[in-house]
């Protein structure tokens, strides 16, 4: 049977409809549609926060079980199958996939939005509480969902051998024979309606800083139709690059991205005066993190004194729901060889570790300057209520700004051209009934997904979205997408339960 006789074109076709219907919508009725996001964001995020927030805090716990458990011995492969990739190019592939440019973005100015929120009153100074927010929303939970559904569908993929590589297939321990029909169809098409979430939500953020660092470096006029033209630039390359090189570009690319990504953040550390500042700050925000974790990620303020939670924490964790249809599918691909335990806390040190040091720097460079009095970056958001005008403001300041923004821009199309292609690769992955493990996607199919992916960015970005609608997007598309969250959970649990009963039968019947 050929590729193009396999493929499932419901889900290829079904939302390439719904998201050009969107995108219409969008396009054409901005204010209402923006108006309804709104609406149902609001009765998901404040009726129903608390949902996500146990989905979160319950996967991180199941992370640190399964590592610490029999499971972790499993290897995501044959039992004595090395590693295929290094450990370096295996983190940096992962990182890179896992947080795409969104992060530099985040990094500089996060604890601007926190710092003006009054709840950091009510818990007290900026200085204490504006950095730590940041790294708890980018650390332990974010990369407990990754991690959790990585070993998942590494299992499913490596172990198990399935050539369904879905979410529902990963739900068959659970699921049986439903996987393949009506409820496995479900499964599979929220999944594919949350990766597009993720991406339009990530694209539509970070997206206009590249284009108004393009501005600052070349003068031209910065305006939608630019922020368009620079989202159809960098697709194009990235697709033309992944059609050449596959896997081992992606891979490649990765670590290109990793030097870059360190390059910047040694810079910034090592030249932008702050160093002592930057250091100190973020170790006191680390072990404020760590003190109150349990406490930050429980907080629902029920009485809305400032609805923080339901403003920032819940959005986060939808955010990274979303993600969890791409990112942990391309982890699992590439983590054959290692055990479950090396998996989940390799993750936990590369992942954590990197996104850690970069809001330590970014974020507290700009802090520094702002508690010392060497520039006002509050007052400038306050006055204009544009980030990423302060972002550029926050490079500015730094000496050879200039080569700064050069590097910015040049790491960030990086960090898109690996998230993006690991994105299309899963998404075209979904449009098979079947696909082997070592099969690929044929290249049609990859270059429909990358049409797909680029729709909803442009039209969120003609609809001129504030971050709430942009929020809205994500928060909307993770509500499902949570339940099946769990779903796989328990499946897999259950699945290599059985699995290690079968090795140890196994074992039994030799000797």
């Amino acid at each position: 049977m050929t590729k193009e006789k396999k493929i499932d074109w419901i889900i290829t076709l079904l939302p390439l409809g719904i998201v050009a219907a969107l995108s219409i919508v969008f396009f054409f009725l901005p204010e209402q549609s923006n108006e309804v996001l709104s609406s149902i964001r609001f009765v998901l995020g404040d009726t129903f926060g608390t949902y996500y927030l146990v989905i979160g805090l319950g996967v991180f716990l199941v992370s640190v079980f399964i590592a610490g458990s029999r499971y972790g011995d499993i290897v995501l492969g044959n039992q004595n199958e090395k590693p295929k990739y290094s450990f370096f190019a295996w983190g940096s592939m992962m990182f890179t996939a896992g947080l795409a440019a969104d992060i530099l973005f985040y990094s500089f100015s996060e604890w601007i939005l926190y710092a003006t929120d009054p709840h950091i009153a009510e818990m007290g100074s900026i200085q204490d509480w504006a950095s730590v927010y940041p790294i708890f929303h980018w650390s332990l939970i974010p990369w407990g969902f990754y991690l959790v559904l990585a070993v998942a569908f590494g299992f499913m993929l490596h172990v198990r051998k399935r050539e369904r590589q879905r979410y529902s297939e990963s739900c068959r321990a659970i699921l049986g024979k439903h996987t393949d029909g009506f409820l496995g169809r479900i499964i599979d098409l929220l999944a594919v309606f949350a990766l597009l979430a993720g991406t339009a939500t990530t694209f539509s953020l970070a997206t206009p800083l590249m284009a108004s660092v393009i501005n600052e470096l070349f003068h031209v006029e910065l305006n939608r139709t630019l922020v368009v033209i620079v989202i159809l630039i960098i697709t194009c390359i990235i697709y033309t690059y992944s059609l050449l090189h596959g896997f081992k570009g992606i891979s490649i690319l990765a670590k290109a991205c990793i030097y870059l990504f360190f390059g910047l953040l040694a810079f910034v550390l090592l030249f932008g005066g702050e160093a002592r500042y930057i250091i100190e700050t973020g170790f006191s925000a680390l072990g404020r993190m760590l003190q109150n974790f349990f406490e930050l990620a429980t907080f629902t303020d029920p009485q809305r004194t400032t609805s923080f939670p339901q403003n920032w924490t819940i959005f986060y964790w939808a955010y990274w729901m979303v993600w969890c249809v791409a990112a942990p599918f391309f982890i699992g691909s590439i983590s054959r060889g290692r055990t479950i335990r090396q998996t989940i806390l390799g993750g936990y040190v590369f992942g954590v570790g990197s996104t850690l040091v970069s809001f330590i720097i970014l974020g507290n460079y700009s802090l520094g300057k702002q508690m010392s009095g060497q520039a006002d970056f509050l007052a400038l958001y306050e006055k204009t209520g544009d980030l990423y005008e302060v972002i550029i403001s926050i490079i500015k300041t730094l000496p050879c700004a200039p080569f700064v923004l050069l590097l910015l821009l040049i790491t960030m199309i990086a960090f898109y051209a690996t998230s993006f292609d690991s994105i299309a690769l899963i998404g075209a992955c979904y449009s098979y009934h079947r696909l082997g493990e070592n099969e690929t996607p044929h290249k049609f199919v990859k270059l429909l997904w990358c049409i797909l992916l680029i729709f909803l960015p442009i039209a969120l970005v003609f609809s001129e979205s504030s971050m709430n609608n942009l929020q809205s997007v994500s928060i909307i598309a993770a509500f499902p997408i949570g339940t099946v969250i769990v779903l796989i959970t328990i499946s897999f649990l259950k699945d290599a339960s059985a699995f290690l009963r079968e090795q140890k039968k196994g074992n039994q019947q030799r000797h």
